[in-house]
């Protein structure tokens, strides 16, 4: 039978030899390395090809999530479980977009990061249930603010920019190519789209939304 081969990030000894011996003790699975930060994560990753990697986010030289995004670019069949303390909704997306199969807390019972690793090599994910409730309601709020992208049109979107941009409606309408009268139409719509009053509201909204850029 062939073994899963898991890689160890954790830069702290004591969890790295704890979850070493856990591991070698399995009969399906076997221990590549252990690392200590990012920069060396990534390198032992691309040296030792493991199957899984128990990723902790805080890590020196270079953070859990980055060491995850480029390892991914070089290496697609990787699995990464993140082993972490923080569970807070920064996290967990930052995690989840880096590729994060699984993402488990340190208190975790130590068979069920057996399982997680076992899950994540047949191609499942892995959530607590107290952080997945937390995921779901983000979800919830990115699909509203995605609802509310796709009823602004292409046109408003283009006013809402010039609008961020500091625009009065005469430039906007020059910029644009349209009458005074057709802009503050198209503003009063997104006013009523967005449940704003105001333009500082429409701007601070879509900013906030993603529906315009930050900066």
């Amino acid at each position: 039978m062939q073994k899963v081969k898991v890689l160890i990030a954790d830069d702290h000894p004591v969890v790295r030899e704890g979850l070493s011996t856990m591991l070698s003790a399995e009969p399906d699975m076997t221990v590549v390395g252990e690392t200590s930060n990012g920069v060396e994560t990534v390198e032992k990753a691309l040296a030792t090809k493991p199957d899984v990697i128990l990723m902790d986010l805080r890590m020196p030289i270079l953070d859990g999530a980055s060491a995850m995004q480029q390892i991914r670019a070089r290496n697609k069949n990787v699995k990464f479980i993140v082993l972490t303390t923080y569970d807070t909704e920064e996290y967990v997306f930052k995690a989840i977009q880096a590729g994060a199969q699984a993402y488990l807390l340190k208190d975790v019972p130590s068979d069920e990061i057996v399982k997680a690793i076992r899950n994540v090599v047949e191609g499942k994910s892995v959530i607590e249930p107290a952080i997945a409730g937390r995921v779901l309601e983000r979800f919830a709020q990115m699909m509203q603010q995605v609802s509310q992208l796709s009823v602004l049109s292409e046109r408003e979107i283009e006013v809402l920019k010039l609008m961020a941009k500091g625009e009065f409606n005469k430039e906007i309408a020059a910029t644009l190519s349209i009458s005074e009268s057709t802009v503050k139409t198209h503003i009063q719509s997104i006013f009523q789209k967005l449940d704003v009053k105001s333009r500082t509201e429409a701007i601070a909204k879509a900013r906030t939304q993603g529906i315009i850029d930050l900066y």
